[in-house]
């Protein structure tokens, strides 16, 4: 078991082979019956899960590597900006972008993509955890990575830029932090609470 467990592809492989047979068990019947409703289960399901990767890496950088590293000896800390924190953020970046775009392609599939963003009635709940996630993810793109950059040395900053940045991708990340309680209320709350 540890040679599969203790390789991340191969316990990726594991995970996947586990969600297919999944499926095949409770939806191989009704995929084609019903491949309207299969389409938006799934839709949702790759949704929560880019969701959760990337949430969980917000909160891994907000309660985690921001806190402690102040405390952070300064030999160990280029570990942890030149091999943690770029992989980190790749996954944080593109599950950000996953995240929006599946669940644009949600409310598309389900065609309530204008109302929710325009906030009409029975949808304003899940209009605002739209906006909000937009919000997050232009957050992630546009302010958050770009210093992220700076601040790691990924692209060329003195000294003054890199302390700048930091704290700019710091103070983003953290208003991304605030945000998503709202934006995960909402989702979750969406169908189950007027709104």
């Amino acid at each position: 078991m540890a040679n599969i467990l203790g390789n991340l592809q191969r316990a990726l492989l594991l995970g996947v082979g586990l969600l297919l047979l999944v499926i095949i068990v409770f939806h191989a019947g009704t995929a084609s019956s019903d491949a309207a409703g299969w389409g938006n289960g799934f839709l949702r399901f790759a949704h929560a899960w880019a969701g959760l990767l990337w949430i969980g890496l917000l909160y891994y950088f907000n309660f985690v590597q921001i806190p402690v590293m102040p405390t952070v000896p300064a030999e160990l800390k280029p570990g942890v900006s030149k091999y943690i924190a770029p992989k980190a953020l790749l996954y944080f970046r593109h599950a950000a972008l996953l995240t929006v775009i599946l669940g644009l392609a949600i409310a598309g599939h389900m065609r309530y993509l204008v109302e929710a963003l325009t906030f009409q009635e029975g949808f304003r709940l899940i209009g605002t955890g739209m906006w909000l996630g937009l919000i997050m993810a232009f957050n992630v793109w546009f302010l958050i990575w770009p210093n992220q950059k700076i601040a790691l040395g990924i692209v060329e900053g003195d000294a003054d830029a890199k302390a700048k940045a930091a704290k700019t991708a710091m103070i983003f990340s953290r208003t991304n932090f605030v945000l998503s309680f709202p934006m995960l209320y909402t989702m979750v709350t969406q169908g189950v609470i007027g709104g």
